[in-house]
């Protein structure tokens, strides 16, 4: 079995559709439309391609993002800087192979040099014993609780904080940024892109 995590392009976005509409009630559908904001605003979405084929994705976002879901706005109302995982699936036949771990170690490192904070929610209801045991076991949290709006689902806040990062932020953020490294780079998301297009025009 060949794998590769990648970043997510346009051509992308039919296949993340169907995997996250097959996934079950853990995850919340998409449209095509909500699917394309959330491609344009994500600090991080990557694909896991096993053998060539989408395997699966995941999806970030900073503390700054223009994404209204109300779990993400719970952490932007108490935490000044953080990286937000909306959401991360796998496809039906590619479970239990490790990928959600890959998924986590992979964005752990990216969010590691960015922020103290790594957040994301578990449903509560229908009670997954199984999800709620993966983030315990990766070092989450629980900060909060609410019922979700619009889903009327309690939700479990969870955090994960990242030791490595007053390390990272007193030897290379305060003093000029991190090293021009290809692993270190941030998405070149497509809505800050057309704001700086805009602002030149």
């Amino acid at each position: 079995m060949s794998l590769a995590l990648r970043e997510a392009c346009e051509n992308d976005l039919d296949a993340v559709l169907a995997i996250n509409n097959a996934a079950g009630p853990s995850i919340l559908p998409l449209d095509g439309e909500r699917l394309r904001r959330l491609y344009d605003n994500a600090d991080y979405f990557r694909i896991a391609e096993v053998d060539g084929h989408a395997a699966g994705f995941l999806i970030a976002f900073r503390e700054h993002a223009a994404h209204d879901s109300p779990n993400f706005r719970w952490f932007a109302e108490r935490h000044p800087a953080f990286v937000y995982i909306d959401r991360v699936v796998i496809a039906g036949n590619m479970r239990g192979h490790g990928l959600g771990r890959v998924f986590y170690a992979d964005v752990h490192s990216h969010a590691e040099v960015r922020v103290p904070l790594l957040a994301c929610e578990v449903f509560l209801e229908p009670p997954n014993d199984a999800l709620v045991l993966f983030h315990g076991t990766y070092g989450f949290r629980e900060l909060g609780q609410q019922l979700m709006p619009g889903v009327e689902r309690r939700v479990s806040l969870l955090g994960k904080e990242l030791c490595s990062f007053a390390f990272v932020r007193d030897t290379y953020l305060a003093q000029g940024g991190l090293p021009d490294l290809p692993w270190l780079r941030s998405r070149d998301v497509p809505a800050r892109t057309a704001q700086r297009v805009a602002a030149q025009a």
